[in-house]
């Protein structure tokens, strides 16, 4: 028997190997980018179509804002109604004249609905008449009608001067648009860097391996780019030397998987508030240290989305508001894994959807959110 062992041994590799390729067959060249298994888990539901309070969104891009039509305002506005939204913060308002229309446009046909950011325009920056042509813009947008400035990532990133050197978020030549926003009391929304996980190796022990295989222009190589950590170090830097300056630290400030992190940076900087646009992944998996956090610094944290989706909304809602267990986020690519509701207290609540907000942006109205 002994020496017909190997033969059996043969047989069955081979029907192990016949059967391992009719699963294949059977199961496709499915890629694991196509992978999204159907939970099984029965649990309670609550999907949450409409915000329990009126909030504001603080964090809206709007390009064309200056040409929207009558019809698409109207579109917008009923969309918003729909989900209790009271007030959307367009931070794509630009400068001059599209600024100027901007405002026109939207809170023209829609007052108090709509809030326009300006936006700063680097080129030519290093030049000896950049700073003082940038301050003028910037105070001529504010009598426009401008409530806000945001600057956007490629400060510190991709900025560069008229001899070709990256402008850092702390050059000093920007300071005086930082005092002007400050002297003329309006907030400045920043948006620093990327997802730190950007800079990591594209292994299989980056939680973002699927993001950059499918987006391969948001990694950034730490050979030719500075890091996260100095870029960041940059942005706390000008809260820092202007204490009398607002600063909205965009989407968390990228410290959302880690909260004690953040919450030494506000403590650190008064002057600083921030807003959850684009991170509600990294609260939903942590919910009971997100619920400490978000009810420690309820006055210093706002509503934000980024991309103005009506339906993905419904995901912020149902992480605040609900103890839902291991539901979905609206984007695999952003994150593999599920959420769960948090919980929050009204009093919570009211603070992140508006309260905080109107400590911070001038000129909402108070009777939206009544």
């Amino acid at each position: 028997m002994v020496r017909f062992l190997p033969f059996f041994l043969l047989l069955l590799l081979t029907a192990c190997a016949s059967e391992a390729q009719d699963a294949a067959n059977e199961m496709g060249d499915m890629t694991i980018e196509e992978f999204e298994p159907t939970s099984t888990l029965v649990v309670d539901e609550n999907l949450v179509t409409k915000a329990k309070f009126p909030f504001v969104d603080v964090h809206s891009h709007h390009w064309r804002a200056a040409t929207m039509s009558a019809g698409a305002m109207d579109t917008l506005i009923m969309e918003m109604d729909a989900m209790n939204m009271a007030v959307i913060v367009n931070l794509s308002g630009r400068s001059g004249e599209a600024l100027r229309m901007a405002v026109e446009n939207m809170e023209g046909r829609y007052p108090n609905r709509v809030v326009t950011f300006a936006n700063i325009d680097f080129e030519g920056f290093g030049t000896e008449e950049w700073t003082e042509r940038a301050v003028a813009q910037l105070r001529a947008d504010i009598e426009a009608g401008a409530r806000g400035l945001k600057i956007f990532k490629n400060l510190g990133m991709d900025v560069v001067d008229t001899e070709g050197n990256r402008v850092p978020v702390n050059d000093p030549r920007i300071d005086p648009i930082w005092a002007l926003a400050g002297e003329m009391g309006i907030p400045v929304l920043i948006h620093s860097a990327d997802p730190p996980n950007f800079w990591k190796p594209r292994d299989k022990n980056n939680e973002k391996w699927l993001e950059l295989k499918l987006r391969p222009n948001r990694y950034r190589d730490p050979v030719t780019n500075p890091s996260f950590e100095q870029i960041m170090d940059e942005h706390f830097d000008i809260m820092r030397k202007h204490r009398g300056t607002t600063f909205i630290s965009a989407h968390m400030s990228w410290m959302g998987n880690d909260l004690d992190a953040l919450g030494s940076k506000l403590d650190e900087h008064p002057n600083m508030v921030t807003e959850m646009g684009a991170i509600i992944y990294e609260l939903g998996r942590q919910p009971r240290k997100a619920k400490e956090f978000l009810t420690e610094y309820k006055d210093r944290v706002m509503m934000g989305k980024d991309s103005y989706n009506p339906d993905e909304f419904h995901t912020y809602f149902r992480t605040y508001e609900t103890e839902d267990e291991y539901f979905p986020y609206y984007r695999k690519y952003h994150a593999q894994w599920r959420l769960y509701g948090i919980g929050l207290s009204d009093d919570v609540l009211q603070h992140i959807y508006y309260k905080t907000a109107m400590n911070v942006i001038p000129g909402l109205d108070p009777s939206l959110f009544e």
